[in-house]
Parts: C-alpha cells; structure tokens; sequence
C-alpha cells in the first residue's frame, strides 16, 4: 500500500504490521499547549495552574474551554474587583479622607455603609457583561499582546499605548458622564451616584450597574482597537480603579502648575456638588473643550 500523507509525517501501512510515523514533527507537537496558552489572560492561566484545575474543577474538564473559561472568569472578575475596591477604599478612607468632612452638613447618616452596598452589588452586576468582553480577549479577537516584540513599535509603542489609554478612555468616559446628565436618562441611572454629596472614597464604585458598565466601556474598547501589551492593560486596570476611589477621597492636594490640567478630587467634589462641572475622569481638557470646566471652590477658599 502506498504511503499515506499526515500533518506530522508520513504514515507506511503495510500488512496490517503497524504504523510508522518516520517523518512526525515532536516540536510541533510539543509547543501546542503553549500556543493555547498564550492566548489566554495572564491571571486566568495562573488561577487555572495553581487554584482551579489542581483544587476546583474536574481532570476530564480542558482548561480551555469555553463554558469552563466564563465560569473562570466570573469568579477571577468579581474576586478582583470587590478586592480592590475594599482594599484600596479602606486604605484610602483610614489614611488619606479626611474625617472632618463626614461632619459636613450633606454628608448623610450612615453614608459608609450605603455607599459600600451599593458599589458591591453593582460591580457584581457589571461583573456579566465585563466577563463577556473578557471572555473574547482571552479569545484572541482583541488586540492584546504577550511579547514587546509584538507591538508594531516596540518599547515606544508599549509607552505611547499608556499615552494613548489614558487620553482615549478620558474623552470617551466625559462624553458618556456627560450623557448620563441628561435630564432624561439622569434620574434612571446616575442620580444614585450623586446622593452622595460629600463623597468618601467608597463612593467611587457606588453606581447603578448599567451606569457604572456603561463608564468602564472605554477601558475595554480600546484593546480591540488599538495594540496593547496584556500586562500594561492589567496595571492600567488597576490603576483606573485606583484613580476612581482617589478622586473621592476629598484630599484635594496637586502640585500648583497641575492644578489646570489634572481633575483631582478637589475638582470631582465640586462635580458633585455642583451637578454641571467636571466631568472628565483624569485631565481637565474635555472639559475646557466642552464648557464644563470649573476652578476648584475648594482651592479659592469657598469650599
């Protein structure tokens, strides 16, 4: 009998004696399980080597997949983002708040509490549509990348693409803060961000669901749109989250010549108390551009 071509060689049968794959390629099939893995997220390849498959998960169920994967993910999302919300909102409130300001005529009777159950429960909520998004990053249909090599301009690409996170989810989030005022949608949505008059910094994450989903948006577009190293999106993750719980801190402290460009939280607490001004997320610019730029009340001695 003739030979029988394959993708690892070519098979001799002859008899019914065997087969002989003379020709197999062992590299190629030894590097298979790194090319599924590379595809993944970091976070969900160590959660997968060290805490789900040894500990949670069934031996016969493939790492990769999919119903496995969402599952995965859903805990990883919430896990991540309830702890980072307390950690860094207890770190913030014990030692950077200040406390005189929950003696504030507008800051309500068990403020604390209520800010705190509201944010856990809407990020649970915003926690399914994100695992979507995460779900077809890991995918492969975003633009992420593993290895520097990979970014179309190298290590400038990798820090010009932190440049380019920052000033695109910063117009995207004014516009969609923006919208969430308008008197027909505000009442719906963002009103119950805005109870808090003199917030504290466990009111950074205390929106509606729908609201709250709808202002993260432009931090998951912008991978599908543009390159980005996956570990440089995970800190950047971080630090927009972070950043949130600082600019309700009420620590309205940025350097002099800043002052006209950063929208700290000297400018966010006028946002609040004023409804109009300051939307933007990390820069004063859309604001300028759009009209709605206020000079802190606080920083003139009127706050």
């Amino acid at each position: 009998m003739s030979p029988v071509c394959c993708s690892t060689g070519v098979v001799n049968v002859k008899g019914g004696e065997g087969v002989d794959c003379f020709r197999g390629n062992l590299s190629q099939l030894t590097s298979l399980p790194k090319q599924i893995y590379r595809g993944m997220d970091h976070v969900l390849k160590v959660a997968d080597r060290y805490v789900f498959t040894p500990y949670v998960y069934p031996a016969w169920w493939p790492e990769d997949g999919a119903l496995r994967q969402l599952i995965s993910l859903s805990l990883l999302t919430n896990f991540g983002a309830q702890t980072v919300y307390m950690i860094f909102g207890a770190l913030n409130f014990y030692f950077v708040f200040d406390h005189r300001l929950m003696k504030h005529p507008q800051f309500i009777e068990n403020q604390i509490s209520e800010e705190i159950q509201l944010a856990t429960s809407s990020l649970f909520w915003m926690s399914f549509p994100t695992v979507l998004i995460f779900f077809l990053e890991i995918r492969g249909y975003s633009k992420l990348f593993d290895d520097v090599s990979e970014s179309p301009q190298g290590w400038p690409g990798v820090f010009l693409s932190i440049s380019g996170f920052l000033f695109f989810t910063d117009m995207c989030i004014y516009w969609i803060h923006r919208s969430m005022h308008h008197r027909r949608i505000y009442k719906y949505l963002h009103k119950q961000h805005h109870l808090f008059k003199i917030p504290s910094p466990f009111a950074s994450h205390a929106f509606h669901p729908i609201d709250g989903f709808l202002q993260s948006l432009p931090y998951h577009v912008y991978p599908f749109i543009f390159p980005l190293h996956k570990a440089v999106y995970l800190s950047l993750f971080i630090f927009v989250n972070i950043w949130t719980i600082s600019i309700h801190d009420g620590d309205y402290r940025i350097p002099g010549p800043l002052i006209h460009i950063i929208n700290g939280a000297a400018h966010h607490v006028d946002h609040h108390l004023f409804f109009n001004y300051n939307y933007g997320q990390y820069f004063t610019l859309w604001d300028r551009l759009g009209g709605s730029y206020k000079y802190p009340s606080v920083l003139q001695g009127r706050g």
